[in-house]
């Protein structure tokens, strides 16, 4: 079978699944066509069905969808032909996307906590009840987002929060998923985000995956590459990895490594490069500089030179690699063998792997500098690139900025001239952006659950988009403490119930994906955008509508922060006639569009990094652009595949070839890092034998709040589970299906054993998928964290298992 045939025929027969399962409608029967429009909107008027185009919901690939809407409810959807990210294909939860909208236990009404039982009230009482614990202590007062936020429903709350309530306590989940690739881009390049596109998975010769499982998590990018091979191009995989996965059967080579040694491999290859002269020496001199840790540590480091950085390398010789990492001389040599050719382009891709690890800035730097060391980068085909898990953990999280440190355009709070430049766009009072920092997401939810009188300062979070009673590390300390705290208050805004709404004290039915209007960013800097196409059920509203609500409610009842400086209201939008429109009321909220008006004024902050973005009309005709998008002389608008290259970015200087225009060092250079080893925080010992690793499975996404509600994915995939290696379940007596037990320093949990399923944890070593909210693996995981990004790490503790009676 041909790679188009076989492509074909598994979007035809998952497409297909997911329209019979959504209902009886024949939207995508034999005879009718698959749309795929360039206007993003058709009516098939056989069927009755109008397409629109959105992005999909989970990951952040960011795959398009075209989403096939009758009588009010999105009965079929399809692959968007014309999107050049996934090219018609979906993965198995794209292609049932849909059903997450139809769960039976859809949140419908607010909820508030009366008596110990969540009881009906209206949405009046529900948004004066919120504003008033803001009104309690502003200063006390958090908001908890994610990557899933739209961009403007972000920027809504960042404004909220920085620009009205003078508080820098908001942080999303996005700090436990990507903040070390954050930092990792801004050590080496003075600003964050991929300077390469997912086109570099068409070119290159040779992809590297460091500790993650496209195969599973980003299946369609994977099929970029893979189905290349089919196609007779002779596409090299090397999976690097603490576990065999479905990336592994795909792969020519296989490096398992020592879990938090792949720093030592790191080094290892960068060692070769210097020992070997194979490194490009041109290409290093004339757009690369060398940097270390200082101390006391800073994330920009120390300079230092070539003859340092060569002494740092020294020990990292082969041998000394193997014996620290597990991985054989040989590999360690084939891979710095790779890097020191010219005739071959290599592309890194990594996620969770590298960047939930204590030493994530660290790892993502050192991957970062193999590339600028070797000269695999700003070529098409050769890139280092960092892939996100949610929908818009770029665009909403590091764009706009909704970080307890950050302002919107890569802006700082602690920098005086991003906080005037953010008091300008605002129109807001010199000195009303707080200058130091909120709380990062352990420390927020660390001060939530500490008694006030013993400094547990954070009274209330507000949580919009995620699920932290299930996500948060350490569970019994970072959340379920707070159900002993009768003065914490906590709010939550999402679509069903979770982990978190257990313990919530009010809840807020939200609109969700294609009952709202909304824009997302990928993992490619690629900004797309939506129209609401189906009603949300009940009293169920936009996020984006309850933070206005409640800054409306705070300006009524008298707050001066929700005041511009001119006295007007914080959020105030007027139509075309220039009628201020009382969007703080859901019935008129759609009698414009919120989502132009926040990010006509939100681009304005797109040009202090060189992120820009053009205007909102230009995305409602794409299927995205990748920033910095420019106009051109014929007033048309521009985007840019690849950063700091001469020939695609408008930034570069002529004649520069590459040109680093944020570099930390001012200079247009990049930095080459040189980070030792170091052994991680928790490691086995007699008590606690085992290593543990969290993530994911293809079947659902993070914590399956949506994925599970699909019958079909559900049962697929039903219940969480332990892999463990057939060594230790002989020497333990495990057959697969027993029960067991998996406890830590911080808690324990059971699960029932696999052995030899999908996934292969060498001996001595454990996977568990984090979905189930029944089996909450992270009340064992430790909350230790990198000291720069401030992301814990998943991937290693120590555990120990024992085998329940039958």
């Amino acid at each position: 079978m041909s790679s188009l045939d076989r492509r074909e025929f598994l979007k035809r027969s998952a497409m297909l699944a997911a329209v019979a399962a959504i209902g009886p409608m024949p939207a995508l029967a034999e005879g009718l066509p698959i749309p795929g429009l360039a206007g993003g909107n058709l009516k098939d008027a056989g069927a009755g069905i109008v397409w629109q185009k959105a992005p999909c919901r989970f990951c952040g690939a960011g795959c398009h969808v075209m989403a096939g809407v009758k009588n009010g409810r999105v009965v079929a959807i399809a692959g968007d032909r014309e999107a050049d990210v996934n090219k018609g294909l979906l993965c198995v939860k794209g292609y049932h996307v849909a059903l997450a909208l139809y769960g039976q236990d859809r949140l419908t009404r607010p909820l508030l906590r009366k008596g110990g039982t969540l009881t009906p009230v209206s949405w009046d009482e529900a948004i004066d009840i919120v504003a008033r614990r803001v009104l309690k202590d502003p200063k006390g007062f958090a908001f908890y987002g994610s990557g899933q936020w739209t961009i403007p429903e972000g920027y809504a709350a960042q404004k909220f929060m920085k620009g009205g309530l003078s508080n820098n306590h908001i942080d999303p989940n996005a700090r436990l998923c990507m903040s070390s690739a954050v930092t990792g881009f801004l050590c080496v390049y003075g600003v964050d985000e991929p300077a390469g596109c997912y086109q570099d998975l068409d070119e290159c010769d040779v992809v590297i995956t460091w500790g993650n499982n496209p195969a599973e998590m980003h299946p369609v990018l994977f099929s970029r590459f893979i189905d290349r091979r089919a196609q007779g191009k002779p596409v090299q995989l090397i999976d690097i990895g603490t576990r065999r996965t479905r990336t592994t059967m795909q792969a020519q080579h296989y490096l398992q490594f020592r879990p938090h040694t792949d720093l030592a491999i790191a080094n290892g290859i960068a060692h070769l490069l210097l020992a070997n002269g194979t490194y490009d020496r041109d290409f290093v001199e004339k757009y690369c500089a060398f940097r270390a840790d200082s101390n006391p540590p800073d994330l920009n480091g120390k300079a230092i030179t070539f003859d340092e950085y060569k002494a740092g390398l020294a020990p990292y010789t082969p041998e000394y690699v193997a014996k620290l990492s597990g991985v054989p001389e040989r590999d360690i040599r084939m891979l710095a063998d790779l890097f020191g050719r010219r005739d071959v382009k290599i592309t890194s891709l990594w996620c969770m792997g590298m960047n939930q690890h204590t030493r994530g800035t660290a790892i993502n730097s050192l991957v970062h500098s193999i590339h600028l060391l070797s000269g695999h980068f700003g070529k098409p085909g050769d890139a280092p690139t960092s892939l996100t898990g949610q929908p818009s953990a770029c665009g909403t999280v590091r764009e706009v900025g909704t970080l307890a440190h950050a302002l919107p355009g890569g802006g700082l709070v602690a920098k005086p001239e991003h906080r005037e430049m953010a008091e300008k766009f605002w129109n807001l009072p010199a000195g009303r952006i707080n200058p130091t920092p909120g709380y990062h997401t352990v420390q927020m939810w660390e001060k939530f659950c500490t008694p006030t009188a013993q400094g547990g300062d954070i009274h209330t979070i507000w949580v919009q988009v995620t699920n932290p009673g299930q996500t948060l590390p350490n569970l019994n300390k970072l959340f379920r403490k707070k159900a002993d705290l009768e003065d914490k208050f906590l709010i939550v805004s999402d679509v069903y119930p979770t982990a978190t709404t257990e313990l919530a004290d009010l809840v807020l039915p939200s609109a969700m994906w294609v009952e709202k209007n909304g824009m997302f960013g990928n993992s490619e800097r690629r900004t797309q955008q939506w129209f609401r196409q189906a009603p949300p059920p009940g009293e169920a509203r936009d996020d984006c509508w309850q933070t206005i609500a409640v800054a409306r409610k705070l300006y009524d009842l008298g707050h001066p922060g929700m005041k511009d400086k001119d006295g007007r209201f914080l959020f105030a939008m007027r139509d075309a006639s220039g009628r201020e429109v009382p969007i703080w009321e859901f019935a008129r909220y759609y009698d414009i569009n919120v989502d132009e008006q926040l990010f006509e004024e939100y681009r304005k902050f797109s040009r202090h990094k060189h992120k820009d973005l053009a205007p909102y009309q230009e995305y409602v005709k794409a299927r995205g652009l990748r920033w910095p998008v420019v106009q051109q002389p014929d007033g048309t608008w521009r985007e840019t595949r690849y950063r700091f290259s001469e020939f695609d970015d408008p930034y570069v200087a002529k004649g520069r070839g590459i040109q680093f225009y944020h570099s930390v060092t001012k200079d247009d250079r990049a930095q080459i890092w040189f980070r030792p080893y170091e052994d991680p925080p928790e490691m086995p010992d007699a008590e606690y034998p085992f290593w543990l690793c969290t993530g994911r499975v293809l079947e659902h996404w993070h914590t399956g709040t949506m994925t599970r509600r699909v019958p079909q994915l559900a049962r697929a995939m039903p219940s969480a589970y332990v892999e463990v290696h057939p060594a230790d379940a002989a020497r333990l007596g495990l057959a697969n299906g027993d029960r067991v037990r998996i406890s830590s320093r911080r808690g324990q949990v059971d699960f029932p054993v696999w052995i030899e399923g999908r996934g292969a944890p060498p001996e001595g070593s454990l996977f568990v998928p984090f979905f189930d909210e029944t089996k909450l693996v992270n009340l064992v995981t430790l909350e230790a964290y990198d000291p720069f990004s401030k992301q814990p790490d998943y991937k290693k503790c120590a555990v120990k298992l024992e085998r329940l009676g039958v």
